[in-house]
């Protein structure tokens, strides 16, 4: 398998009710009905949305609501036959669709070739299972081991609560091995250093599953390579334009005596040049020279990754890119990247149908 696909992500608090269930076990079922290739359930460690509420677990609000994402990938086809029907079940938070390969299955891996589109720096997304094991390694460790060791510029691995994997439903459950439940690791690196990744990860997975996206690289350890490309609010044919941010920091990673992930919520809420943002806490992963490392028993410190979302209107993501600019000035991997359909949802809000937008830059 490889061909192009979309990726579905809903951002929405944990306890939010839809025809009386959880809107999060209302997505996963039909996720789970679909037989998506994969999709999973992330909690979240700070954020807001439009109303600019604060969740954050330096609170109690978190253990009462946190945030959450929920993302699916498939067949253009099939997840475009869902976009409608994730908003209408959705009373509140963002929905983005976004275009990616999707790579997995039987395929001659010495033929791998990196599509034509994805040049410069490229997301590689890699889903494993929970207890997934590579000679006697945790999957997640395996795989960020051997991105590091081929020069990738970072990997963060988060841990699934719930989703799909290769089709089928997995739930995480008090007693019991979790072996399949889905985790993913998310990386950036240029073309070309993915591009030969790949095939290895065939040989050291059981069952891979990947996609690819393309990004640029604003900034790296404090250093500025370059602003999110500037983008018109709507494309050739009047579609909104959306763009996303994200930056990869680690909990030991300070602003002002400050982890860096709560400074950028806090800084992009009391601006309000933002419309949202979701920080999400890692248990393991890597950027810049430091090895991978992180959620480790009895350690001093915690410098497990965290990863902060944003996704707005290309004027707005130029305004929060100044603040995240500021608050990267030492630490972090920062990516900018298109977001072809975004959106936000309320209450109260007149629902349109989903359409995604294409821009060449």
């Amino acid at each position: 398998m490889n061909q192009d696909c979309l990726k579905l992500t809903a951002y929405f608090g944990e306890r939010q009710r839809t025809d009386g269930q959880f809107l999060a076990e209302q997505l996963l079922a039909l996720y789970g009905r679909e037989r998506l290739a994969t999709s999973i359930m992330l909690r979240g460690a700070a954020g807001f949305g439009p109303r600019h509420q604060l969740r954050t677990d330096s609170s109690l609000s978190l253990s009462e609501d946190p945030p959450v994402a929920v993302a699916a990938v498939d067949t253009a086809t099939k997840v475009a036959g869902l976009v409608d029907a994730v908003v209408d079940l959705t009373p509140r938070g963002l929905v983005t669709v976004e275009r990616a390969r999707l790579i997995g299955g039987e395929q001659d891996t010495d033929a791998f070739a990196m599509p034509p589109a994805m040049h410069g720096a490229v997301k590689l997304t890699v889903y494993v299972g929970r207890q997934e094991r590579v000679r006697r390694v945790p999957a997640y460790r395996a795989v960020c081991d051997l991105l590091f060791r081929r020069g990738l510029d970072g990997a963060s691995a988060f841990l699934g609560v719930d989703g799909t994997a290769h089709g089928l439903r997995h739930r995480a459950r008090f007693f019991g091995r979790n072996v399949d439940v889905p985790m993913m690791v998310i990386a950036v690196g240029g073309a070309e250093h993915v591009g030969r990744v790949v095939p290895e990860l065939y040989g050291l997975l059981r069952q891979p599953l990947m996609t690819i996206e393309r990004v640029r690289v604003c900034k790296r350890d404090g250093v500025l390579l370059s602003r999110p490309d500037t983008l018109p609010g709507k494309d050739f044919d009047g579609r909104p334009l959306h763009q996303k941010l994200m930056v990869y920091t680690s909990e030991d990673s300070l602003y002002d005596g400050i982890p860096i992930h709560r400074a950028l919520i806090r800084r992009l809420r009391k601006a309000h040049c933002a419309s949202g943002a979701t920080a999400l806490r890692g248990m393991w992963g890597f950027h810049g020279g430091q090895p991978p490392h992180g959620d480790r028993l009895f350690q001093l410190s915690r410098g497990i990754p965290v990863t902060t979302i944003v996704v707005d209107t290309p004027d707005r993501i130029a305004r929060s890119f100044d603040i995240v600019d500021e608050v990267t000035r030492q630490h972090g991997l920062v990516t900018s990247e298109m977001v072809p359909a975004s959106m936000s949802i309320d209450a109260d809000s007149a629902r349109r149908r989903v359409e995604l937008a294409s821009y060449d830059y």
